[in-house]
């Protein structure tokens, strides 16, 4: 008797939690996903950050001031493309994780609503 109480309680506990669980997936993931995206941002412009030291540091005389400097706009381009590409992947973790959980949504609205 008490078993199937026991068995019962437990299937209705899992029925009603699934969705949390599935959401905390989803955002576990998205959490995930946009951690990497960052620290793979930070190494790139530390990296970038480093080489213009470097760079910089060989600077000897105004031969080499002006190699440097026909190298700026190279690098600038560099980082505007990293900016944008990084932008783009936050842009489509963000919209990946929005469709995720618009999906979510609407199939526990589509099991919660009675069918007429």
């Amino acid at each position: 008797m008490y078993t199937e109480m026991f068995k019962s309680f437990s299937e209705q506990t899992e029925k009603t939690l699934a969705p949390y669980v599935k959401f905390n997936k989803l955002f576990t993931k998205n959490v995930e996903d946009i951690t990497e995206l960052q620290l793979a941002a930070v190494r790139a412009y530390s990296d970038l950050g480093l080489s213009q030291l470097k760079a910089v540091g060989e600077v000897k005389d105004v031969q080499s001031l002006t190699a440097f400097n026909s190298q700026q706009l190279e690098t600038l381009t560099k980082l505007s493309q990293q900016l944008m590409d990084d932008s783009n992947k936050f842009q489509s973790i963000a919209q990946e994780f929005k469709t995720d959980v618009e999906e979510l949504v609407a199939e526990n609205v589509k099991q919660a609503t009675p069918t007429a």
